[in-house]
């Protein structure tokens, strides 16, 4: 009996779970361009819970309630800025595919930039060494004569 019973909630569970999802996806819009600013604002915030996925993406229940925010704030008459801005007063930065320029982000966005130009600057450094090194280890033509008459010498 417990074993039909939890069958029986998990099916009544995913049921509804699914409605929830559905539902989300229904939302009207009177206006195009009202939809298309709100396409664009839940692809460019990230879901709080998710690690890589924007808020139109994910189909977790915070995901679904913040979409309904955003929604309910443009449907207020509230300005894109407004909205992200609550949004990142809310969750943090990290709401943001695209984090603003500032102290705690310079890593993130200059990062890449200068180990690459590290990078760069180790390879020409060992370059320059090995072709030095060669330099160092080939004969002029005086050793070069010795070392033939040497040889020579020995045969």
């Amino acid at each position: 009996m417990n074993v039909l019973h939890l069958v029986i909630t998990l099916a009544l569970l995913a049921v509804f779970g699914m409605k929830s999802v559905v539902a989300d996806d229904k939302l009207g819009f009177a206006d195009p361009v009202m939809e298309k600013r709100y396409q664009s604002l839940i692809k460019d915030l990230r879901c709080p819970k998710c690690q890589n996925q924007n808020l139109a993406d994910s189909n977790s229940q915070i995901s679904i309630d913040l979409r309904n925010e955003v929604y309910t704030m443009l449907e207020q008459g509230k300005a894109d800025m407004e909205i992200t801005n609550y949004m990142v007063d809310r969750y943090g930065e990290f709401v943001l595919y695209r984090p603003k320029v500032n102290q705690l982000t310079y890593v993130l966005w200059f990062g890449p930039a200068i180990v690459l130009l590290v990078g760069v600057i180790v390879i020409v450094v060992i370059a320059r060494r090995r072709s030095a090194s060669r330099k160092e280890l080939s004969l002029s033509s005086e050793q070069q004569q010795q070392l033939n008459e040497i040889l020579k010498e020995k045969e």
